[in-house]
């Protein structure tokens, strides 16, 4: 398993969850891989929205649940951004074309990653969104783990 650097961010309104995706999308490179996991309703398609932000993409972003995948090439990188919520089994992933998008020059966002643990890329950003109710109903706390440069 790849070495990971860890960052936490705590949001406690919409707009700050929508900034810090919005920051995490200007740093995209070509080829990187995200991962979303959180639970229903704790913000990924909200943070997903910044993030296309950030990669200069200004159509509106919404969770692709029923069509796995949605292509935004308008950005400065094209956008794959999929949704695994509803997907029946792996072999779904492969008649997309998975593997041609993750490997392409464009930026993958895997919402509901954890469903597909077994075929996603070892060198990946992995993003966790959580709630924490005592702390606000606004409050998130999301966590980046980046694979270490060595």
């Amino acid at each position: 398993m790849t070495e990971m650097n860890m960052l936490s961010m705590e949001t406690n309104s919409p707009e700050e969850t929508l900034e810090f995706g919005r920051k995490l999308g200007t740093q995209a490179k070509p080829g990187q891989v995200y991962t979303l996991v959180g639970d229903l309703g704790v913000g990924k398609t909200l943070f997903t929205q910044g993030f296309a932000k950030g990669l200069g993409i200004t159509e509106p972003i919404s969770s692709p649940t029923f069509t796995i995948v949605q292509e935004y090439e308008e950005g400065r990188l094209p956008f794959y951004h999929f949704d695994v919520y509803r997907i029946g089994d792996i072999e779904e992933m492969d008649e997309i074309g998975y593997e041609d998008y993750i490997s392409g020059e464009g930026v993958s966002l895997i919402e509901w990653s954890n469903l597909i643990e077994e075929i996603l890329p070892e060198e990946r950003t992995e993003i966790l969104i959580e709630k924490d109710l005592e702390k606000g109903f606004d409050y998130r706390k999301i966590t980046v783990k980046t694979p270490k440069k060595g």
